[in-house]
């Protein structure tokens, strides 16, 4: 049919639903009539002959490319070009367009618009030369290319332009011309644009200013300028043969034609490009003609479109909200409220088409579905036929055209078959009644679309016995002589393959075998095994035919019905599905989204130049949806003509509940309060109208709150249930945390009581009213010990994996004191060991193969054992769980050392060998250093010394890979768990050697002789050990006893040496923060740091000295000279050179003037400064994870940092989240009677340094910091960074930020945590997550990290020796710091306090005896210095010279002299030193 309005061909099927068949309206072409562009004129000559060549046809990207005036910026996907199918246009990752200068660089050939203009005598041999460069020029033939651009040099006026602009610059020299592209059209659209109409030259010094979208083309200043896409030149400047006469694209004026109710004045690039993709009789057939180089256009115009929509929300996000997508983490805020007042903001919300949170919207519906109607019975997968008499129909209205050629057809035609089938399976009944239905439109990797549909059946039409199955399903070749038709179909469509050894090339070859499993086994009959799974029939009747050279027989026939098969001239797959355990991933499957990127991005890992470390830089979810996606034309097509990507019956409606006087009220800031609350209807709710409804409607009483959307519909406008008249809908309940109180309880009695009118009823059992919904729950029998763990796991089931769910398992045993770990074990184990035995057929290849349940249940605990074993604990430690059986404990039994051994040496070599020719000299000599005392088996004890920046964990890498390349064990282990994310395989030295927390001199590590561990320590040939300075000298005799004891019968090593003779190597900066002693005095610090331990006298040190951010290649001088200034500045604050001030007679000199350049001066909006300048574009970035991971406002203290976090959380847009904790006591002998003096008020206000606080407060998007160790093998330590993602009740779901898996979600739940401080007035227990807002953090918990906006503020002066220091070193450039200092009235604000102790490359330490410089500690602003020899407890050295503040005995009295005459120089070594003493 022809649309009346524009002219397009259109089919019946096509029509607006309303519209008569005598006058049909289309939508599609041009919005029944609202959409009138002008249309395009015929080809010019020369270029219609061209289209009957098919070597230029199959050559015109190429010839395209040559003569186009831009680049294009998308990656084509090369791979579905193979040439085993027809041409597919794919491309990955954001495209756009861009223009250079008119001439090239200097030594650099001219490429796009610059052929245009330089050396036009030589033009054809210069595009000639640019395709030999990239391509080659196979196929082009001169002739043509020589024609084609003669053609466009009397039609295209952009070509006109630019070979004005090179007359202009050949004839005199114009050094300032500009070629102007226009954007402004003034209202009019241009089929034949003239030069005037689209460009301006301009020559001399000022600048002409124009729309912020003009295309200004500079002469040469050596760089790419991106072009807009709504700029109308966007298209023609970059398909010159699609549109030879520059022909404008799409641009914002284009005005309707009639008035629309859109919220909107023009048309939409969607629209446009939708009209132009239409075929008319009257209307140029360029465009249409243009074979491979038309795909390329309609994914264009497609990356085009979704690149505006994604600017729009970019650019938007003080007014765009969410639709209510937090709902699929159980938490919408009201029902009855509109979400653009209540939703939450972010960069891609749930609206948008194809993006994550959409897929997952659908899935939680899809599962709503699937919980109320029953399991799935049947699964089809229909795809698209490209020989459908429609398709090569339409596509001959054009000669020389293939199916390929028009992927719009293709996509109209497919859609139209779609719904005949959907309404021969629904209205017809096909299958019988159906209650259910989903399907999904994906797109295979060559383009092809097909649906995934999911059938439920009534009860009295399912398929129960092999024979019914054998009525609908088949899997045989037809008789070819009494059914010619199907034998025809099937053998064209449904047959797999063929593959194996006859084809081993084919796409579903994986290891020289079939991932399909083909081909399948003879069978007699159909058969269903205990699992739910069907064995179709195919029956062996010894006939064999050939497909492509190979032969076949029923083994290869995919699933089908007959009739279908027959009807629709297509390949559709069906399957019977209802094995229940597959539920959640068959619906994870069809709701999988977009076809998207499984390889790592190239822009999330980049290699530094000086040092080769991997540094992550995670994207916007923007920018990371582009960047994975891939596009190809079938879908570029399907998108803009707005077709459905899924559908589904019922819809499902998101109940809400509240406790009385708890609903939301929402209300402006300018609001009146009064006026608020006596508003009427203001108590009226969802959940509270829903008593009404059972009151005005007792046939409805029969029904839970879940159930009631079957019978009535929510009216969010008149806030009232009315009866519901047509269409059924699926009612979910949103889940309550078990911690939440009422809340939870409440929730629970939904689910059971039916017909309640008022909330009396919620808690009324057997006609007694309980006073509380808990009490009620009780009376029902409905709660048990462990019921928020079991809640916990089975919410977590809905959405996570089986790994993902033992994780959380192993993650509860270990910190939420599970009181019957093997009953949680024995409830969930199907949920744990789901995703196992498709694991066990991948990797055996046997498809067939079925476990048992007690194999797999064994199975499980292998995978939790293991789990726990990487977190050094094991199921030995949670009786009663079973543990693995005798065969599996083998294997996990050398668990620790077999870790250690699967790095792949080949990789670990090559990674080595990178490694080491980045090494500078002071890295290469320590490097040698280190080998040398291996390969002679001396063992012995090493510590790097180095700042920041000078490359320590580039040399640790170098040393890991050195020896894990030679399949030696390394041990690589770090005093904090952020340093140990940056070792590979790192894991924090608390616990790979079980030392004590609070070690003395007697301590010893927690590790038997005989365990795995003890196993691991002796086959380990390096032990590397970073930040070492952080942790007490205590530790390390530990560590050294420990491995003594261990190592005292082993070969090369024995209990006199050192580490029993391991090789040991330590590392860190001793300007950093020293040890916390609780309460200590400086003396006490110092004292508790390594150089004063019984090792220090063995241990040898090794400088590294040169700054690697001063060795970039890559900085300007003037940087350059500013880091070296700033590290120069750092390192004499770090070692206490710096000179200080006193403000008050007899006090010593502790402020340090802090440069004007960092200083946000004090004031009423200074901390708001502060953050602004800390976090710059707040309100539009927080959701970008490479933001959040380069800011952060450091702080002395916590409740510095509380104060940060709470203004800052209040900034973030969204919903905002409360966790409360379960705080208890822990009666001990003492203190037995004390639970009841206390009320939980009192343990609810006390918060501890690395304890949550009782209320934690969170938003999506909120930056969050582990307060413990939950799991190392997933990087989960304490102080990683992460992002909240979901919020559930008793899950949290968050992307983490930090360390080397950067970017990957985990789940975290609520663990049982005491503090650690023994100050506190009584033993407690708080269960809350183990998390802190992380906008802020302490200077203490940031050591190990690298930032680079950082904000110190400073309302109180750093305590500790090393604080400022290494805030002040977390930065990479002085030009991202910014200090703010609240001083009191006295002192000045560009001064800040902080203790200067003086050190002179180590804390008050002199050389070891094995260095033979001279040592002298410096005076300039000493505060403290230890000497804890000869009785030398403390002495307190001052700028104005030695004085004794504290003497503990006789000796030290008579020591002053030996140390003035140090002071004086008299005395220079420490062996002096000591003997003078």
């Amino acid at each position: 049919m022809t649309c009346s309005n524009c002219g397009a061909k259109m089919w019946i099927e096509e029509k607006v639903r309303d519209s008569p068949l005598s006058h049909p309206k289309f939508n599609l072409c041009c919005r029944s009539g609202q959409v009138v562009l002008p249309l395009l004129p015929d080809s010019p000559e020369f270029l219609q002959q061209k289209f009957n060549d098919a070597k230029f046809r199959e050559n015109i990207r190429a010839y395209n490319s040559l003569l186009s005036f831009t680049s294009m910026g998308g990656k084509i996907d090369h791979s579905v070009l193979d040439g085993r199918g027809p041409y597919s246009f794919r491309i990955s990752g954001a495209n756009f367009h861009r223009i250079g200068s008119l001439l090239p660089e200097p030594g650099t050939n001219p490429k796009f618009a610059q052929l245009y203009i330089y050396d036009t005598e030589h033009e054809t041999h210069n595009r000639m030369g640019v395709m030999r460069r990239t391509n080659g020029s196979t196929g082009i033939d001169t002739t043509t290319l020589e024609g084609l651009q003669s053609m466009l040099n009397v039609t295209n006026p952009y070509a006109q332009v630019f070979r004005s602009a090179g007359d202009i610059i050949r004839d005199n020299g114009a050094q300032d011309l500009r070629v102007k592209i226009l954007s402004s059209r003034g209202g009019r659209q241009y089929t034949k644009p003239t030069t005037n109409e689209i460009a301006a030259l301009l020559v001399g010094d000022g600048f002409e200013s124009g729309a912020n979208r003009d295309i200004v083309v500079q002469k040469l200043d050596g760089h790419l300028h991106r072009i807009n896409e709504t700029h109308p030149a966007y298209m023609p400047l970059q398909y010159p043969i699609l549109f030879p006469y520059g022909t404008d694209g799409w641009r914002r004026s284009i005005e309707f034609t009639q008035a629309t109710n859109a919220n909107r004045e023009g048309v939409s690039m969607r629209e446009f490009y939708a009209f132009r993709l239409q075929f008319r009789d009257s209307e140029g057939k360029t465009l249409l003609q243009g074979g491979r180089l038309f795909q390329q256009f309609v994914v264009d115009c497609y990356a085009a479109i979704e690149q505006d929509r994604l600017n729009f929300v970019r650019c938007n996000q003080n007014i765009l909200r969410s639709d209510l997508y937090s709902g699929l983490r159980d938490a919408v805020t009201a029902g009855d409220a509109d979400a653009s007042e209540v939703g939450t903001r972010f960069i891609l919300p749930s609206s948008f088409t194809g993006g994550p949170r959409n897929m997952n919207q659908h899935y939680q519906d899809a599962m709503a579905v699937c919980r109320a109607m029953g399991f799935p019975d049947l699964l089809l997968t229909f795809t698209c036929n490209p020989s459908w008499s429609e398709i090569q129909q339409e596509v001959s209205r054009i000669p020389n055209q293939r199916t390929e050629d028009r992927p719009d057809i293709l996509a109209r035609v497919f859609r139209i078959k779609m719904k005949q089938l959907m309404r021969d399976i629904k209205k017809e009944k096909f299958f019988g009644k159906i209650i259910a239905d989903i399907y999904v439109i994906e797109y295979q990797k060559r383009g092809l679309p097909h649906s995934h549909i999911i059938l439920t059946l009534a009860a009295e039409d399912k398929l129960n016995s092999p024979e019914e199955i054998d009525e609908v399903i088949c899997a045989e070749i037809p008789d070819e002589v009494n059914d010619p038709l199907a034998f025809e179909t099937i053998m064209r469509c449904m047959i797999h393959g063929p593959c194996g050894d006859g084809n081993l090339s084919a796409p579903c070859m994986v290891n020289g075998k079939c991932s399909k499993h083909y081909p399948k086994k003879f069978s007699e009959q159909t058969t269903v095994d205990q699992n739910g799974f069907v064995i179709y029939r195919r029956r062996n009747y010894g006939k064999k035919y050939t497909v492509n050279g190979i032969e076949i027989d029923n083994r290869w026939v995919i699933p089908y019905n007959r009739d279908l098969i027959v009807k629709y001239n297509a390949h559709i797959n069906l399957e019977r599905c209802v094995h229940t355990k597959l539920i959640k991933y068959l619906y994870k499957y069809v709701h999988k989204g977009p076809d998207r990127a499984t390889v790592v991005l190239e822009n999330n890992v980049a290699r530094t130049t000086g040092g080769g470390q991997c540094s992550y830089s995670m994207t916007d979810e923007v920018k990371q949806y582009l960047d994975c996606r891939y596009v190809s034309a079938i879908e570029a097509c399907w998108r803009i003509f707005e077709f459905e990507l899924q559908k589904q019956y019922p819809s499902v409606e998101r109940l809400q509940y509240r406790l009385p006087g708890e609903q939301s009220v929402l209300f402006r800031d300018s609001g009146n309060i009064p006026e608020i609350i006596n508003q009427p209807g203001i108590h009226d709710t969802m959940f509270t109208k829903w008593f009404q409804a059972n009151i005005d409607h007792p046939s409805a009483n029969h029904l839970t709150y879940e159930e009631f959307p079957r019978f009535g519909v929510w009216n969010k406008k008149d806030k009232e249930w009315k009866p519901r008249q047509q269409r059924m809908c699926v009612g979910r309940l949103n889940f309550a945390h078990p911690n939440s109180g009422e809340r939870y309880y409440l929730r629970m009695m939904l689910t059971k009581i039916r017909g309640v009118k008022c909330y009396e009823d919620v808690r009324t059992v057997n006609s007694v009213v309980y006073p509380t919904s808990k009490a009620a729950c009780i009376a029902l029998g409905l709660l048990d010990d462990d019921n928020e763990w079991g809640a916990a796991l089975t919410e977590a089931s809905t959405w996570a994996s089986g790994s993902q769910l033992r994780n959380l398992f192993c993650s509860m045993l270990m910190f939420s004191e599970v009181t019957n770990p093997l009953e949680l074990w024995e409830n969930h184990w199907v949920d744990l060991t789901d995703d196992l035995q498709n694991r066990v057929r991948r990797l055996t290849g046997d498809v067939n193969l079925s476990l048992r349940e007690c194999d797999l249940k064994n199975l499980g605990l292998v995978e939790i054992e293991n789990i726990l074993n990487q977190n050094g604990r094991s199921l030995r430690e949670f009786s009663p769980m079973p543990l693995p059986s005798s065969r599996e404990a083998e294997i996990v039994s050398n668990r620790l050392i077999r870790e250690e051994l699967q790095y792949d040496s080949t990789f670990e070599l090559q990674s080595f060998q990178s490694l080491h020719g980045g090494l500078n000299d002071d890295q290469l000599k320590v490097f040698n250093t280190i080998v040398e005392a291996y390969d002679s088996r001396r063992g012995g004890l090493f510590f790097v010394y180095g700042s920041g920046g000078t490359g320590k964990t580039y040399l640790w890498k170098s040393l890991i890979a050195k020896f894990r390349a030679e399949n030696r064990i390394v041990l690589a282990v770090a005093s904090s768990g952020i340093a140990a994310l940056l070792l590979p395989g790192g894991r924090t030295a608390h616990s790979r050697f079980k030392i004590p927390l609070n070690p003395d001199e007697f301590s010893c590590c927690s590790i038997n002789l005989r365990t795995e561990l003890a196993k691991l320590i002796q086959e380990a040939s390096l032990i590397i050990w970073d930040e070492a300075p952080m942790i007490s000298r205590y530790a390390f005799e530990a560590v050294d006893r420990t491995f003594r004891d261990i190592l005292k019968s082993t070969v090369h090593c024995s209990r006199s040496r050192l580490f029993g003779g391991k090789l040991f190597v330590l590392g860190g900066d001793f300007r950093q923060i020293l040890p916390v002693v609780t309460k200590g005095s400086r003396e006490q610090t110092v004292a508790a740091s390594l150089p004063n331990s019984t090792i220090w006298d063995h241990c040898r040190v090794l400088h590294l000295t040169r700054n690697m951010r001063l060795t970039a290649q890559d900085i300007p001088d003037q940087t350059r000279q500013e880091l070296r200034d700033f590290a120069e500045w750092i390192k004499l604050i770090g070692e206490g050179k710096i000179q200080g001030t006193s403000f008050s007679e007899g006090r010593e000199p502790n402020w340090i003037q802090i440069p004007e350049r960092f200083l946000i001066r004090n004031g009423e909006r200074s901390l708001h400064m502060l953050i602004e300048s800390t976090y710059p574009d707040f309100t539009n970035k927080y959701q970008d994870i490479g933001y959040l991971q380069e800011c952060a406002i450091l702080a002395p203290k916590h409740d510095d940092v509380d104060e940060i976090n709470n203004i800052m959380l209040s900034m973030l847009p969204g919903e905002m989240r409360i966790y409360n904790s379960a705080d208890k006591l822990c009666p001990t002998e003492h203190e037995s009677n004390d639970q009841d003096m206390h009320p939980p008020e009192l343990l609810h206000s006390l918060n501890f340094p690395g304890l949550p606080n009782h209320c934690l407060k969170l938003k999506v998007g909120t930056p969050i910091i582990l307060l413990r160790n939950v799991n190392l093998s997933l990087g989960l330590c304490n102080g990683t960074r992460l992002i909240v993602v979901k919020m559930g009740n008793q899950v949290i779901e968050a992307k983490v930020v930090t360390g080397s898996r950067a970017g990957e979600i985990v789940h975290l739940h609520r663990a049982v945590l005491s503090p650690s401080s023994t100050h506190s007035p009584f033993t407690m227990k708080r269960r809350q997550f183990p998390i802190k807002l992380a906008f802020s953090m302490t200077i203490n918990k940031s050591q190990g990290q690298t930032l680079k906006n950082v904000g110190l503020y400073l309302p109180n002066s750093c305590f500790c020796h090393g604080q400022l220091y290494v805030a002040l070193s977390r930065v990479t450039s002085p030009r991202d710091l910014k200090i703010l200092i609240v001083n009191k009235p006295a002192a000045p604000e560009v001064l800040a306090e902080y203790p200067i102790w003086a050190v002179d490359q180590e804390v008050g330490r002199p050389y070891p005896p094995s260095e033979s410089k001279p040592k002298r500690f410096s005076t300039l602003g000493i505060k403290a210095l230890l000497i804890s020899t000869m009785g030398i407890k403390a002495l307190l050295i001052s700028t104005m010279g030695i004085k004794a503040q504290t003497v503990l005995n006789t000796r030290s009295r008579s020591a002053l002299a030996t140390v003035r005459r140090w002071h004086s120089g008299g005395v220079h070594s420490w062996a002096e030193f000591c003997s003078s003493l």
